[in-house]
Order: structure tokens, then C-alpha cells, then sequence
């Protein structure tokens, strides 16, 4: 018999070349009079914000701009974002950027409604009341934080990213244009769709993997491992950069709801630790952490390589889950992943850290999601081994 779960994606989702067009007429729709718009300089110096400002302007809705996310999102850029939109006299927010950009936005939009500080709601379930309106305009395919119920924060103090999740932070909206990641270079395509990829298998294989989730993991690794190569090849593919982002988006619903598990417990350190970008570290773990966990559901993991268009066929069970690492760690090396000595990581260093990492990993609690459970030595090895590699 199968429990009963609830299943989390935001009202209102729109997906499709040109969506965000639709940026101002969906905004006045919620009845608000004057947007705070969270971004970052890049993308403003590349246009990419002109067309959304415009569909605003059009729609009378008028907006302030918060545009300090320079790095994956901190205390600090939350606390700045805060007093710009209060200062502002702001009634929602309007997300534009990758996982940075809307991570922040997420828990700026909390804290409009809730009091003392986002270090204060770290964990799952611990922010009382929803906050501001928010609408997610993703521009580049891999968080998927446009759908989630989670955001993580970076506490700059403690070196520690926060791992915060409520249904309140789901946005109201997400409007997801594929035409907007037209401008991503290669190295945050590939290390984006890699993200992506692992919500994908990660959800499939949590252990609070449900039917619904598993029907968006299936087809988001599809998607994503057929047409992943081909966006990093040609950035104007329009056709793989739709179904690319099509596969994040996917992703992105089903990790909100069936979590992630060792992969991220173990990424979040590196990141923490050696300020490796998410989907990077991310990358490098997922073929030696796939090797590691594929004994605990080696059902699920030959579906996994069945979906990455892996031959299958007169395969035991195990043969086919040991192609879905294989074809994870071959997806990683066609697209140029750095490897963790190539991005300067100091193996003296990660050593020296590698217990204390372990522990931040298992205390995240995703790694108590995995199908094969691992103890703190064993992270420890795993940690060495993605070195290696």
C-alpha cells in the first residue's frame, strides 16, 4: 500500500520559447503595484532583464532592482535584499537569474512576512507564515529552484550553506523561456545540466521517491542526458536548449518532492569549503557516488541507464545499474567537467577537511535519502576517490 504524500509544484507554471514575454501581464494579475526584481549585473549588462522591464512597464506594474547576487546566495545578499525591497515600498518579487538569483529571491520573499533572521529556518519545516508573491524566471536549465520548496543559503560566518525547505518557499509563478539561456556559456551549461541531471536521479532513487516524482525523473534524465551534449555543443541549438531546460524544470518538481540524497549532502561542503559552484561539485561526485549506492535499488538504477539510452537488453539487473554509472561518468567527461585537482582543490586540504565534511554531509540529512546508506568513512573514501578521478 502505498502512503499517502502530499505533492508540492507552484499555482501556476508556464513553460515555453518566449514565456517571458507573459512577465507583466501574469504580475498584474496578482494585483500588486510595484515588483523588487532580484538579478545579478551579468545579465543585466546583457540585456537579458530589457524585455522583461518592458513587459512591466507595458503592464503599468512598476519595479526597484536588486542586483548584488554575484556569487551563489549568502546571508548578506538576503539582509541587502530585504532593505532594498522595504525601502522600495515593494509588494512582490520578481526572480530573474539562475539558482543564485532565485534562491535569494525565495528567502528574501519569506522574510518579508516573518520575523528575526533566514539562519533562524534553517532545516525543513520551520517557516511559520507564507511570505510575498513571487514569480521565478529562470535563465539558465539545471536548479530548478523556480519549482522547489527549498533554497540554500550560505552562512559567509560559519562556512556553512544552509539547507532551508516549506512549501511557503515555492514561488507563485514560475514562467520558464528557454530563449533566455541562450546566453549561458558552456562551462554553466554543462555544470547546470548536470545539476539538473542529478535532482533527476537522485529523486528517482531517494527513498521518499513516490510515484508521481518518479514520473518526472524518468523523463527529465531522458531528456536531459539526450540533449545535454548537443546544448554544450551549439548554444543556439534552440531545440536542445528547450528540452534540456524542459528536463530541469521535470527535475526540479520531482526533488521538491522526493528529495535528493548522498550526491548533495556531499556537494554542499565542497562548496562550503573550496567555493566549488554547486552543479560542479555536483558533477564530480555523481559517477563515484552512483558506483557506490547502485547495490541498494539496482532496479531503479538499470531504469536509470534505460533512460540515458543505454542498451539494456540480455543484462542482469546489477550489469544494467553499473551502465547507468558509467554513462553518468561518460556524460560528465564529453562535456569538459573540471576535475577537483583541475579547479585547484589542495588534496592536502580536502584530507585534512574530509572528516569534518562527512559530518556536514550527514548532517544536512539528505545522505539518510540514499538507497545504500553511508557512514562517515565511507564519505570520507568517496570524497578521496571523486579526487581521483
Amino acid at each position: 500500500m502505498l502512503p499517502a504524500k502530499p505533492f508540492h509544484i507552484p499555482p501556476v507554471l508556464i513553460f515555453g520559447s518566449g514565456a517571458s514575454e507573459r512577465v507583466g501581464e501574469e504580475s498584474r494579475k496578482l494585483g500588486v503595484d510595484k515588483g523588487l526584481i532580484v538579478t545579478d549585473e551579468v545579465l543585466i549588462n546583457l540585456g537579458i532583464l530589457d524585455n522583461i522591464k518592458r513587459t512591466l512597464s507595458q503592464a503599468k506594474v512598476q519595479f526597484a532592482i536588486y542586483s548584488g547576487v554575484f556569487t551563489e546566495p549568502t546571508v548578506e545578499f538576503v539582509q541587502e535584499g530585504l532593505k532594498t525591497y522595504k525601502e522600495n515600498g515593494c509588494d512582490f518579487l520578481l526572480a530573474v537569474g539562475g539558482g543564485s538569483a532565485i534562491d535569494t529571491a525565495k528567502a528574501i520573499a519569506v522574510m518579508v512576512n516573518n520575523a528575526g533572521a533566514i539562519e533562524d529556518y534553517i532545516g525543513l519545516g520551520k517557516i511559520p507564515k507564507g511570505g510575498a508573491p513571487l514569480i521565478a524566471v529562470p535563465t539558465t536549465a539545471g536548479t530548478g529552484s523556480e519549482v522547489t520548496q527549498f533554497t540554500i543559503i550560505t552562512d559567509t560566518k560559519r562556512d556553512v550553506k544552509m539547507l532551508i525547505g516549506s512549501p511557503f518557499l515555492i514561488p507563485q509563478e514560475a514562467i520558464v523561456d528557454p530563449l533566455l539561456t541562450l546566453s549561458m556559456p558552456r562551462g554553466l551549461t554543462a555544470a547546470t545540466g548536470i545539476d539538473a541531471l542529478t535532482h533527476a536521479i537522485e529523486a528517482y532513487v531517494s527513498v521518499k521517491a513516490q510515484p508521481m516524482s518518479d514520473i518526472f525523473c524518468l523523463s527529465a534524465i531522458e531528456l536531459i542526458s539526450g540533449n545535454l551534449r548537443q546544448a554544450w555543443s551549439n548554444g543556439n541549438n534552440i531545440e536542445a536548449r528547450e528540452k534540456t531546460m524542459l528536463g530541469a524544470l521535470q527535475a526540479g518538481i520531482a526533488f521538491s518532492n522526493s528529495s535528493v540524497a548522498l550526491v548533495h549532502g556531499m556537494s554542499r561542503p565542497i562548496g562550503a569549503y573550496f567555493h566549488v559552484a554547486h552543479g560542479v561539485s555536483n558533477a564530480v561526485l555523481l559517477g563515484v557516488v552512483t558506483e557506490f549506492s547502485l547495490i541498494g535499488n539496482p532496479a531503479r538504477y538499470a531504469r536509470i541507464a534505460k533512460a540515458m539510452g543505454e542498451n539494456v537488453e540480455h543484462l542482469t539487473t546489477l550489469e544494467a545499474a553499473d551502465l547507468a554509472a558509467k554513462s553518468v561518468k561518460r556524460l560528465v567527461k564529453d562535456i569538459k567537467i573540471p576535475s577537483l585537482p583541475e579547479l585547484g582543490v589542495d588534496k592536502e586540504k580536502l584530507d585534512k577537511l574530509a572528516p569534518q565534511m562527512a559530518e556536514d554531509a550527514i548532517a544536512s540529512g539528505s545522505p539518510a535519502n540514499n538507497p545504500r546508506q553511508a557512514t562517515k568513512e565511507e564519505i570520507i573514501e568517496l570524497y578521496k576517490l571523486a579526487y581521483s578521478q
